[in-house]
Formats: structure tokens, C-alpha cells, sequence
């Protein structure tokens, strides 16, 4: 088969076409947005405390101090969430008319569980899967746990999507893993039980991974080499943006979890009538030798575009000239000493943005404040983020940029401890500073580890990375639970995790105007750190 760009390069690099599939595609990352990050909300744990049955026969004093008050990880008292006097206890005093506090001292009665459930506030929340079903106390566990179970389901549809978009054609894999999100969130706002809504979780993120490569894929292979780019580095991360700085306000007109999982799932209908505008892959079809569907979609695209296709789009060639392909397999990147320590460095930058990303995303519902303009802002914070990596992408060291957007992410969230409990709005500052941080990182580490990787082992290297963040990703919400014990530890722990990769980062070899390695011994080159031609940064050169 022929140069691809080469026997395309009739359509142009822009046009009416190109621009239409470049938004219909970034549009279907909204929903993305939506549907990620949900759980803020949908496994909130509102103020609560022992209820206490109405037909206690309590005087006023008696009740009101029922519930003892305990020390939160922050430092504030507060009513105890998981234990209160014991009723039968303080019914019998409260019956003989004894005073707490004047005849009777509250430290010599007994206390027990909360035998009689939850009241919860509904200032801020109607209603959580917390309160559906009392993850609380000793199920307190089971929020992280339904958290991960969504990031358990991004491993596994990384692991299985791209096979199936390579054997069924990206446009498929793209409209089933939308149904797919559909089906599955609306079936988890029907959920009758919390070990339900796992599963059902565990299907969303394994559908939304899956529908996010094959956009992805879909889009790097539809648009053109100046398009591509624009794609890449930009589009897809700022309309997941869009959709997620939509989700607070859904969150806050919606405020009943079922309300607002069934909302979110519709979202998923209106892309329905992109089938008939977005395009199957040509390089795809080429692959799968279907040649006449693939110029028949070219065609319709130099007459959207207003140009004229020639007669014979492809010209019949060989297919590696009948010279035997080496196929390679991870096995090849554990084969040197030099690989091996790069994938081991990569796997644990990969590993620890994914824990400081997700862990600060999960935790913005218990931040001081309104939680509903909390994730606004923390979504606000990723489009400078962005904007401002792929600029600096253009001409800076990668290995300097990433080693200072750790520090950034990590040190302020190391700072956090020494602020006074009083200056709210200092500490959420300086955790929506390290959002930016850990934000840039995530931009740049794609970059920067696609071009470490030889062209033969790319795929690879980064699909063994993208394992390394989904075990991160399922990790960052246990780092949050350690808040419940105290309140500075996810800060500290995310913090030096994020400052260590930094230094480990040190040890990479630089990649800015190097020559992107095709073969693995190119690689053992750029891996020394040798001189090598100087062409142009990723952006022009990994789709050429």
C-alpha cells in the first residue's frame, strides 16, 4: 500500500469536511466529561448522625444531647456519626426527670451503635447512594470501593477496546460504546442494591474508556497531518472540559442521584444522529483491503471540501513487498536493560499523575465550601492547564516541564498542612494550584513518552502505561478515604508520591528536537542521550 497522506493529499489539510468531523468527533468527549466524574456527587456522604427514633420518650434536654459529640480529622466538633448514648439508658433517666449535665454526668452512660439507622442533612443533598443504602461507619469502605470499581472498568476496556476497534472498524467500537454508556448508566440509577451499582459501574468505565480510544483513534485517522495535531493536544482534553464543568450545575438542578444518573445517561441519545455524519476510518478500511468504501468516503469528502478526487485514488503496491513483519510483544520491552528501566520510570510517572489527578478531582465534595462551585472550579483549572502545556510543549524540555509540573502539583499539596484552619479559601487555592500542576503533567506525560518509544513498540509502551494510571486511578480513591482519619494525609501522601516522580523523571533522557526512534536501537541512542538530528518537536512529526 501506498504513502496514505501522500495518495490523500488532494482533499488539502483543512476545508468544510475536515472541520465537521474535527467537531462532531470532540463533541462525543462531553459526554466523557459527564460521566467520569459523577461519583463526586452521586457518593457524597452528607452531615449525618444516630437517628433517634420519634417515639423515644425523651424530654428536650435528653435529646439534644443524645448523640455526643466526637472530633472530626479536621479538627471541628461535630455531632458523632456512628454512636449515641444508649436509648434505653437515657429513656430510663429521662423518665425520672433527671437534668444531663446537672444531675446526671453524660461520661458515665454507656454508648451504642446507631441500632436505628441515619438521619442525614439534605441541605446540600437530597439524596447519595449514602444514603440509600447507609455507606456509613463501618461501610464507610464501600464509597471508595464503588469509585475504583468505575476505574477497574478503564482497565479493562483499555485492554479490550483496541482490539475490537482493529477487527470491527473504529465507527463501530464508537457508536457501541455510547449505546453501551447509555444502557449502563441508566440501569445504575435503577440500582436496588450497592453491590448493583458496582457492577454497573464497572461496565460505564469499561464503555467510556473504550468509546474515548476509539474517538480518539477515529479522529488521529479521519483528519488531516495539521488537524491531527489540533485534535490531539487539544480538542479532546478541552470539550472533556466542557462536559465536565457542566456536571456541578446537573449536579445542583438535579440534586436526587437516580434524577440525575437518568439525566446524564439521555445525554447519550442526542449523539445518535452522528452516525450518519462522522465516517468510518479510511486508513482502517485500506487495512482490511475494503479499497472501494474508503475512496467512496474520500470522494465525499473532496466534494465537501470542493476539490476534485483523481480517477484512481490508491495505486495498487505490495504489502511490505512480501518481506516477513516482526511483530512485537511486550516481552520486547522487558528484552534490554535500557528498556526495562524506561517503561519502570514511565509506569511510575504514569502511575503517580494518575493518583494526584484523580484523587483531586474525587475529593472536591470535601473541600470546605459549596462542593457544586467546588468541581466547577477544579474543572475551570484544567483549560489554562492545557492551553498552556501545548504551548510550552512547542519549543520546552519535556523532561524540565514535567519534573516542574510535579512540583508544582505535589508542593502545593504539601503546603496545605501548614495552613490555618480559619483561611478556607487559601487552602482550596492552594489545592486548585496543584489540580493545575498535576493537569499539566497529564498533558505533557502522553507526549513526552510517546516520543521515548520507538515507532515498533509505541502502541505498546503506552498501552502498558495506560494499565500503570488505571492502577492509579483505582487507587486515588483510598488515598481520599484517608481523610476520614485524618485530614492532611491525602494531601501528604499524594504530595510526596508526586515531588518523588519528579526526581525519578530526572533519570529519562531528553526528547525535544530528537528524532522520533522508529527501530528499537534508535531508541538505545535516544535512551544515551546521543546527538541527533534535530527536526521538529512531536507535534509535527509522531503523525507524520
Amino acid at each position: 500500500m501506498g504513502d496514505y497522506d501522500k495518495d490523500t493529499a488532494f482533499i488539502g489539510q483543512s476545508g468544510r469536511y475536515f472541520w465537521a468531523a474535527f467537531f462532531l468527533l470532540n463533541t462525543v468527549f462531553i459526554s466523557t466529561g459527564f460521566t467520569g466524574l459523577y461519583i463526586v456527587f452521586v457518593g457524597a456522604v452528607p452531615p449525618h448522625h444516630c437517628l433517634i427514633p420519634h417515639q423515644a420518650n425523651l424530654t428536650a434536654e435528653w435529646r439534644a444531647v443524645i448523640v455526643p459529640t466526637e472530633t472530626a480529622a479536621s479538627g471541628e466538633e461535630r455531632p458523632s456519626r456512628c454512636s449515641r448514648y444508649r436509648l434505653d439508658v437515657v429513656s430510663n433517666l429521662s423518665a425520672l426527670g433527671l437534668i444531663p449535665g446537672r444531675d446526671i454526668n453524660l461520661t458515665d452512660v454507656a454508648h451504642e451503635g446507631c441500632v436505628d439507622g441515619w438521619s442525614y442533612s439534605q441541605d446540600i443533598f437530597k439524596s447519595t447512594i449514602v444514603t440509600e443504602w447507609d455507606l456509613v461507619c463501618g461501610d464507610s469502605w464501600k464509597v471508595p470501593f464503588a469509585s475504583s470499581t468505575l476505574f477497574m472498568g478503564f482497565l479493562i476496556g483499555s485492554l479490550i477496546s483496541g482490539q475490537l476497534s482493529d477487527r470491527f472498524g473504529r465507527k463501530k467500537v464508537l457508536f457501541v460504546s455510547l449505546a453501551a454508556q447509555f444502557v449502563f448508566v441508566f440501569l445504575q440509577s435503577l440500582s436496588t442494591s450497592w453491590i448493583l451499582f458496582c457492577i454497573t459501574f464497572l461496565f460505564i468505565g469499561a464503555a467510556q474508556i473504550a468509546l474515548y480510544i476509539s474517538a480518539f483513534v477515529l479522529g488521529t485517522e479521519l483528519l488531516s497531518k495539521s488537524m491531527r495535531v489540533l485534535f490531539t493536544t487539544l480538542g479532546t482534553f478541552l470539550f472533556y472540559c466542557i462536559g465536565y464543568m457542566l456536571l456541578p450545575w446537573l449536579a445542583y438542578c438535579f440534586r436526587d442521584w437516580r434524577t440525575l444518573l437518568a439525566v446524564i445517561s439521555s445525554f447519550s441519545l442526542a449523539y445518535i444522529p452522528l452516525w450518519w455524519f462522522i465516517s468510518e476510518s479510511p486508513r482502517w478500511l485500506i487495512s482490511q483491503g475494503r479499497v472501494a468504501e474508503a475512496e467512496f468516503i474520500l470522494r465525499r469528502a473532496a466534494k465537501k471540501n470542493k476539490v476534485e478526487a483523481p480517477e484512481v485514488i490508491f495505486k495498487e503496491s505490495g504489502f511490505g513487498d512480501g518481506q516477513k513483519i516482526k511483530k512485537y510483544t511486550i516481552i520486547d520491552v522487558l528484552k534490554s536493560r535500557k528498556l526495562r528501566l524506561i517503561t519502570l520510570l514511565c509506569l511510575t510517572l504514569w502511575m503517580s499523575v494518575n493518583i494526584g489527578y484523580f484523587g483531586l478531582s474525587l475529593n472536591t465534595s470535601n473541600l470546605s465550601g459549596d462542593p457544586y462551585m467546588n468541581c466547577f472550579l477544579s474543572a475551570c483549572t484544567e483549560v489554562p492547564a492545557h492551553v498552556m502545556s501545548t504551548l510550552l510543549l512547542r519549543n520546552c524540555p519535556r523532561r524540565a516541564l514535567l519534573s516542574s509540573f510535579l512540583i508544582i502539583g505535589g508542593g502545593f499539596l504539601l503546603l496545605v498542612q501548614f495552613i490555618p484552619e480559619s483561611l478556607h479559601g487559601l487552602t482550596l487555592a492552594m489545592v486548585l494550584t496543584g489540580k493545575f500542576g498535576f493537569t499539566m503533567a497529564f498533558s505533557v506525560v502522553y507526549i513526552y513518552t510517546a516520543e521515548l518509544y520507538p515507532t515498533v513498540l509505541r502502541n505498546i509502551g503506552i498501552g502498558m502505561c495506560s494499565s500503570a494510571a488505571r492502577i492509579g486511578s483505582i487507587t486515588a480513591p483510598y488515598v481520599i478515604y484517608l481523610g476520614t482519619y485524618s485530614k492532611f494525609l491525602p494531601y501528604i501522601l499524594m504530595g510526596s508520591i508526586t515531588v518523588g516522580s519528579a526526581v525519578v523523571n530526572v533519570f529519562l533522557p531528553e526528547t525535544l528536537n530528537k528524532q522520533l526512534p522508529e527501530t528499537v536501537e534508535e531508541m538505545q541512542e535516544l535512551s544515551e542521550c546521543k546527538k541527533r538530528k534535530e527536526i521538529p518537536t512531536m507535534q509535527s512529526s509522531l503523525y507524520e
